[in-house]
């Protein structure tokens, strides 16, 4: 074979799909491919019916509804939308570089599909359905990936153990002694009323002098939560943590069908999260609140190995971080006494957006009611010492910038703080800008709720559709940029310490998030979660549904990837980190990688043209 077919077989064997060929495919492919020169600023595609390989150089493909930028294409890329067969849109441009490209015709890449099932499917699926496959297939090698995503009927032990509410107590604790549960279902004419568990007794019944003769429906929990057969083991499990509750009845309409308990978990997989959520509401101390936090990184890794994607374990960390903060501040509260003026204890940054991982600071803040006098501040500077001094006992080091209750800039009655947001938007300097990673997530974890509606009301009215500030905004933004080189390769760390890695937090989940922030801000969205904002950018037109799914598969992928490497280095006993090595990924999950971060570099210069400094000449 000539050196320069060669050549060509080896840049193809690089790229997915083509590395999915067999080497005989490969070895004839070149033959069959037509060298293209395009000057820069000449129409893309100059032929129709061809599918294109980039091999250097880039273009660039406009949204033929709106115009605006959909898509780069640089070396790797391929373009076969004029396929018919492969039921793509098809789109034009322009060579944006001086551009080399091989040109195949489609019925090659139809013959090659129809031979090669595995790459036929790269160019059917949209970049959409790649990533999402990308994300399916994170934990495909692990035996137990589908453990806790099968249905919580799966794991339901015996029939309902229910009784009706007119069954005294003493008859409930019988039949609850001879079916050996610690738990029962209470129906009212053959529909849930509610459900009575040992703590019921003790609560409601032992500890008032209730007589064993009332009625079960004196002491019973009423309107409890329900879950259907359907829902997931994961979903279930975290849906018991946001709630810290034990038991969720299993119900398909009025249909009872039995009752889901912490112990059905144990039993299945060892999720033990809504138990340390329980433990931890019962901590008598810090130093208890210590040895239950050195449980949560082996929590992360048996979530991954469960199967459980970024989002699932984000939350799930993050409301372990809540329950132990509201544990100290039950805590502070006990040994300070009540507080002298309502507040509210917010979380900022990753906890706040319920997207934490295991290599977290803490981030938090203070709202106090106005009514303070300038004499209660040092009962709240004695709280948050005791709770940010906890906090940091159980793994959630200071904030290196300080942004911390502690701090008695964040310590504020909510006229400061509402000051603070004014002045932030109209003067956006790189101090406020800074800030906003944290203090435009808040999220209130305990206390008045009503303060914190009252906070975040009146800054997203300061925000919304707020071009000077957003242009700011997103100027900083664009700081955190995806580590590619033109969409070419990987650009690498090299500091010394953690040399030939991706930061797979600031090159790709921070640029993400940020995105999100800025739309939620321009649209006046409460959500601060980064896949909530979005979902609701799209309800508000800020964003369309393809692009919407296409960065929230580059979130949940990329995130994925980081809780994955950190689960691994948990299993080593290593302190958990956010620097990938590309090479210990298989080469398709490379591809898929560069993917995501293709798509967070399209939608970050939709925006700057959308919201950068150029809108405000």
């Amino acid at each position: 074979m000539e050196i320069e077919l060669i050549e060509i077989q080896q840049f193809l064997a690089q790229h997915p799909p083509f590395n999915v060929l067999p080497e005989e495919a490969l070895k004839r492919l070149p033959e069959q491919l037509e060298i293209i020169y395009l000057r820069r600023g000449t129409d893309f595609p100059p032929h129709a019916n061809k599918c294109y390989i980039v091999r250097s150089g880039a273009l660039e493909l406009a949204d033929q509804n709106s115009e605006s930028l959909y898509e780069k294409l640089a070396e790797g890329a391929l373009y076969v939308a004029d396929c018919k067969s492969f039921n793509q849109q098809a789109r034009s441009g322009k060579a944006i570089e001086d551009s080399l490209l091989y040109m195949a015709d489609c019925h090659l890449m139809d013959d090659l599909g129809r031979t090669y099932p595995k790459f036929g499917e790269f160019f059917t699926h949209s970049l959409h359905k790649r990533l999402q496959n990308a994300v399916a297939n994170l934990h495909e090698e692990n035996p137990l990936e589908l453990a806790n995503q099968q249905p919580v009927s799966d794991l339901i032990r015996h029939p309902p153990v229910c009784i009706e509410t007119d069954q005294s107590i003493q008859a409930a604790a019988k039949y609850m002694t001879e079916q050996n549960v610690s738990s029962l279902l209470i129906s009212d004419q053959g529909k849930l009323a509610g459900i009575l568990t040992d703590r019921d007794f003790r609560k409601r019944c032992l500890a008032v002098g209730r007589s064993v003769t009332d009625p079960v429906s004196a002491i019973m929990t009423t309107d409890p939560h329900t879950i259907s057969p359907e829902t997931s083991v994961n979903a279930a499990l975290l849906y018991m943590v946001r709630r810290n509750i034990h038991h969720l009845p299993v119900c398909r309409g009025d249909e009872i069908l039995g009752m889901f308990t912490t112990t059905d978990i144990m039993l299945n997989q060892g999720g033990n999260a809504a138990l340390l959520a329980g433990s931890i509401a019962k901590a008598p101390d810090t130093a208890t609140l210590v040895k239950y936090s050195t449980r949560i990184p082996l929590l992360h890794r048996q979530w991954v190995n469960n199967g459980a994607n970024a989002a699932q374990l984000g939350e799930t960390l993050s409301r372990m971080t809540d329950a132990i903060t509201i544990r100290l501040l039950q805590l502070a509260e006990a040994e300070l006494g009540p507080p002298p003026v309502p507040y509210v204890w917010m979380a900022g940054g990753s906890q706040g957006r319920l997207e934490q991982s295991s290599h977290s600071d803490q981030d938090n803040a203070l709202l106090i009611s106005d009514v303070m006098q300038p004499t209660d501040d040092a009962y709240f500077a004695e709280l948050s010492k005791f709770v940010s001094d906890g906090l940091n006992a159980c793994g959630f080091i200071y904030c290196p910038g300080d942004a911390m209750a502690t701090n008695a800039k964040w310590r504020q009655p909510l006229a400061n703080w509402l000051a603070y947001y004014a002045h932030w938007v109209s003067s956006p300097d790189p101090m406020a800008l800074m800030l906003a990673s944290i203090f435009f997530d808040l999220r209130p974890v305990h206390g008045d709720m009503g303060l914190f509606q009252q906070l975040q009301a009146q800054m997203l009215e300061l925000t919304r559709g707020n071009q000077f500030f957003l242009a700011y905004l997103m100027s900083n933004a664009m700081q955190h940029r995806p580590p590619l080189g033109f969409f070419r390769q990987f650009v690498l760390i090299h500091d010394g310490q953690h040399d030939d890695t991706l930061d797979l937090k600031h090159t790709g989940i921070v640029p993400l998030t940020d995105i999100a922030r800025v739309l939620a801000l321009a649209g006046g969205i409460e959500a601060v979660n980064t896949l909530q904002r979005l979902e609701q950018a799209v309800e508000k037109k800020l964003v369309s549904t393809e692009m919407a799914d296409n960065l929230k598969d580059a979130w949940t992928f990329i995130a994925g990837l980081r809780i994955r490497h950190q689960a691994a280095q948990i299993a080593r006993d290593e302190t958990p980190d956010n620097f990938l090595d590309p090479k210990t990924l298989p080469s398709l999950e490379r591809g898929y990688l560069k993917d995501a971060f293709r798509i967070i570099q399209t939608q970050q210069e939709v925006m700057v043209k959308r919201y950068g400094a150029d809108n405000l000449r």
